[in-house]
C-alpha cells in the first residue's frame, strides 16, 4: 500500500497549468517539520513536492498561498532522470488525493473574485430531518464489571 500523510506549510504560491488535453494540474511544495529536534536545538525539516489533479488542483490553487498550513494525503511518486550532466537522479513527489486546508481564514483574506458554487436550486430541497432525542439511562444493574 502506497499512502502517505503529510502536514505542513506552503513554502510557495501553488502553480496551476493545465495539460495540452485541458486537465487542471497544480504543482505546490510543502515544509514538513520533523518531530525531534537536532543537538544544537534546531527543528529538522523536509520539503516535499506535491502534485495535485482536477478540481483538487484547481482548489488548492484557489484558495491556498505561500505560507498557509494543509494536511494532504495521497502517494508516493518516485521519478528517475538525468540532470544536465548525466547524472542519474531520483526525485521524490507526492501525488495529491485530498487535501485540508488547516490555516484559519483571515479578515485578510479575500476570495471576493472567487465565483460561489454552483446554484442546486434546480434539485428540491431535501425535508428537513429531526433531531433525536437522547435519554439518559440510570440503571447500571445489568453491567457486568
Amino acid at each position: 500500500m502506497n499512502k502517505v500523510f503529510l502536514i505542513g506549510n506552503l513554502t510557495r504560491d501553488p502553480e496551476l497549468t493545465e495539460t495540452p488535453s485541458g486537465v487542471a494540474v497544480c504543482h505546490f511544495s510543502i515544509a514538513v517539520n520533523r518531530n525531534y529536534t537536532s543537538q544544537d536545538g534546531e527543528r529538522q525539516t523536509d520539503f516535499f513536492n506535491c502534485t495535485a489533479w482536477r478540481s483538487t488542483a484547481e482548489t488548492v490553487a484557489r484558495y491556498t498561498k505561500k505560507g498557509n498550513k494543509v494536511a494532504v494525503s495521497g502517494s508516493i511518486q518516485l521519478r528517475n532522470y538525468e540532470d544536465n550532466q548525466g547524472v542519474k537522479r531520483t526525485a521524490v513527489d507526492i501525488i495529491v488525493q485530498d487535501v485540508e486546508f488547516l490555516t484559519p481564514k483571515s479578515a485578510g483574506d479575500s476570495f471576493d473574485d472567487v465565483p460561489p458554487p454552483p446554484s442546486r436550486s434546480s434539485a428540491p430541497a431535501a425535508p428537513a430531518r429531526k433531531k433525536p432525542v437522547l435519554q439518559a439511562l440510570d440503571d447500571d444493574s445489568d453491567i457486568p464489571f
